[in-house]
Order: structure tokens, then sequence, then C-alpha cells
């Protein structure tokens, strides 16, 4: 090999690019060889940052690769936080192929894994554990919405907050091993201290509980707002979910007991992400699978965020005795019974189209009360748990009685700080690494 590199490790190289046929292919490189790299195969570094115009050779046999822009980032103040290289390939790929095989022969370089290029990010600095996460939800985006939340996320909306509630509850730990370690001292209050103490607990914990009081709506979002078509058999849910979903999604059939499982189809309405659930007709059984296919509805409807209680417009009203789920009454079939439907009552037919816009408005208008757009600051369930443990042990330190142990008060205060720097992954967050960054795509 011409001009050899020495192994020095630690060097990855990626697609960021999309596989397939395409005008251009860009290969990310990041690590201390990055540069050595662009001097064996584009012949060396153009200027930092900027495009240049090379033709890349094979280290071995100097063969001609391609004719590529290319692009050299020194650390640290790059994506990754170490020095970077970028090709802009010619799309093809045998092109694409035979570049990356001639980085795999480079000494030091190894091909990366799922989510490595964001995992040194986070590793060096460039970015915390929320931003990092908003990059996973921006690859996994299906609608507008949950666009919007996941830029918030990568731009550091929660990250910010989160970062200001804990410096100040740094400092409110500060000042108790403070009140310790002068305890003794004639001139120090010690009630002045732990009524100001507790106070500043008390507003820090109710910052922090405010975000908690959102109804979950970030977490929703990026699951989807699930809506469950339940009634009788042959209450028309397939043929409801498939004209909602505008496929063939579910069989339809005149035989009661067709659709034994449930069956989910997801759909933007308005921006939002909302999954239709089909499910097994609700009645009385003794066939063995049907009545599973029965359990099964009921455990959904629970479940549900909200339930299309579906009834024929020629059947008699019924009770839908869901108690407090939301619920929303829809009179099926309505081309049978043009008379059906009122008050609360949507009345929709499948085969005419009537009545299905109005049905679509009001679950997009149930979906946007629970979800909003976006705005939500929490929206995972782990930012939600080290949260309500950080609001837990701040509770502690405001209700604390007189005469509480105020080397307990300060240990609570340190898990309360602790728990806040678990969002961030500033502290105790290295089990969950593997289990993030795997779910991205290569390059990423």
């Amino acid at each position: 090999m011409t001009d050899a590199l020495p192994d020095r490790g630690g060097t990855i190289f990626a697609p960021a690019s999309g596989f397939g046929r395409a005008a251009v292919a860009v290969v990310r490189i990041s690590g201390p060889a990055a540069g050595p790299v662009l001097d064996l195969l584009a012949s060396g570094r153009p200027e930092p940052r900027r495009l240049a115009l090379r033709r890349l050779r094979d280290p071995d046999t100097r063969a001609l690769l391609d004719q590529a822009l290319v692009a050299w980032l020194p650390g640290p103040t790059t994506a990754t936080g170490e020095d970077m290289a970028e090709l802009h390939l010619h799309g093809g790929l045998a092109v694409r192929a035979a570049v990356l095989r001639a980085l795999a022969s480079v000494p030091g370089c190894r091909p990366a894994e799922a989510g490595a290029f964001s995992r040194r990010a986070f590793l060096n600095g460039r970015i915390d554990l929320t931003e990092a996460e908003g990059i996973a939800d921006l690859i996994d985006a299906e609608t507008e919405a949950q666009r919007v939340q996941a830029l918030r996320q990568l731009e550091g909306a929660l990250g910010r907050q989160v970062t200001a509630w804990r410096e100040t509850g740094i400092d409110l730990l500060a000042n108790a091993e403070a009140a310790l370690d002068f305890a003794d001292e004639g001139d120090v209050d010690a009630d002045e201290l732990d009524a100001a103490l507790s106070g500043r607990a008390a507003a820090l914990r109710d910052a922090i509980q405010g975000a908690l009081a959102d109804g979950r709506r970030g977490e929703r979002l990026r699951e989807g707002f699930c809506v469950v078509l339940a009634g009788a058999p042959n209450a028309g849910k397939s043929t409801l979910l498939n004209a909602l979903s505008g496929r063939d999604a579910a069989i339809v059939s005149d035989i009661p007991g067709t659709t034994r499982d449930a069956i989910e189809v997801r759909c933007d309405l308005g921006g939002l992400p909302v999954i239709l659930v089909d499910t097994a007709g609700l009645r009385a059984t003794e066939d063995v699978i049907e009545a599973e296919g029965v359990r099964r509805t009921h455990r959904r409807i629970r479940s549900a965020d909200l339930v299309l209680h579906l009834v024929p417009a020629d059947a008699p009203a019924v009770a839908d005795g869901l108690g407090d789920i939301p619920t929303l009454r829809v009179r099926t079939k309505s081309d049978l019974a043009p008379e059906a439907g009122g008050g609360r009552d949507l009345a929709v037919s499948a085969v005419n189209g009537a009545g299905l816009d109005t049905l679509l408005d009001a679950v997009q208008a149930a979906a946007f009360a629970s979800l909003g757009q976006g705005d939500a600051l929490v929206t995972r369930e782990r930012h939600r748990a080290a949260l309500t443990r950080a609001a837990g042990h701040l509770d502690r330190v405001c209700t604390a009685p007189a005469g509480f142990p105020p080397e307990l008060v300060a240990e609570d205060l340190r898990l309360a700080v602790r728990a806040l720097g678990e969002v961030g992954g500033h502290v105790g967050v290295e089990e969950m690494l593997d289990r993030l960054f795997s779910g991205f795509c290569i390059g990423k």
C-alpha cells in the first residue's frame, strides 16, 4: 500500500445518504484518521469547511475511483466533536461500493455501526441525551406534529430547561451543605436557612410538576392517538376502517365473527398520528377463538384514547357501557336509515361516504385536544420517570418537619440533582445507550 496509515483506531465511516441509485451519495468519516484518509484517497486535504473537486484513488492500486466533492472538517467543532471528512460521490451503486471498499482497506478505519456518529456526538459533549433522542424521533417522524416535536427536542427545548432546573438544584444542595458545615457558628440562623431552602425547593418542585402535568401528550404523540372501533358483530367496523383508511385493510363479510383479532392502520389526520384499530365484535359466544378475540377487544378498549362505538342505523340504540373512556357513538349504514343520528351521535355510510368527513373531523379534534401540535416538553417515559423522582425528593425537602436531620435534606437534594442529570445523560444512563443508538440509521 502506498503511504500506509498507522493503525490509529477509532475512525469510522458510513454512507450518510439513502441506499439505491441516486444523483449523489455522501460518505461520512469521523475519527483521528479522517484527515490522513483524505491524504490517501484525495491526494491531500482541501481548505477546511469548503467543498473541493478531487479525484479519489484506491490507496493500493491508485486506480481512479470517482471524481467527487470532498470536505475536510477538523474537530472539535464538528457534528461528532472529532476530525471529520465527507465524500460527495456520484450516486451509482458501483461507485459507492468501490469507495467503501477502499476506506475499509485503510488501517484504523472501520464501517460504522447504527447510531455511531450520534453516539460520538453525545460522548464528546456535542449533544445531550435528549437531543440524541430528538434525532431518533426525527428519523421516525411520520406526521407534521411528530416532526415539530422532534425538532424542538433536537434543538434542546427539554435539555435547556432541565439544565436550568439542575443548576438550581445544585445551588440548593450547595447551600444545604454550607449550612451543615457552619451549623455550629453562632451567627447562622438555622431556621431562616431552612425556610429559605424549603421555599426555593418548593418552587423548583412546582416547576417540574407543571411540566409533568401535560396528560402525557409528548409520549402519546410519539406513539400515536389510538382510536378503537368497537361494537356488535356486523356493526360495520371493518367496512368503516377500510373507508377511513382508504384501503382494504380488513376483511369485510356478512358472516358474524369474521374479525377475530385487532387490525391496526396508521393514519395522518391534520399532521397528527392516529392509529385506527378494528376489533372483534362484542357478543357472548361459545367459540373459543372468537371469545379470545372479544377479550382482546375489551383490553384494547381499556387502553384506547378514543372509542368509536358503532351501532347500525337500522338497529335499536344501545348504551355503550364504557364508563369514563372517551367515546363517540357512530350510527353506521345510514344509507339504510337516513333519519338515524342526531344529538351526540354521528351518522355515517361507508357505501355512499355520507358523514365520513364529519367523523374524521371529530376524531382529529379529539386527537388535537389530547396531543397538541408537538409542543410537549416531556416526550419519553424515561424523562417522566426521572423528573417524577426529582420532584418526589424535592417534595420531601419542602415538607420535612421541624427538626428533620439536615443530612437527610441534603441527601434528598443530591438525589434530585442526580435524577435531573439522568434526563440529559449526565449520570447513570450507560445501560440504555446501546439500546437508543442501535435504533438509528447507519451513518447517523
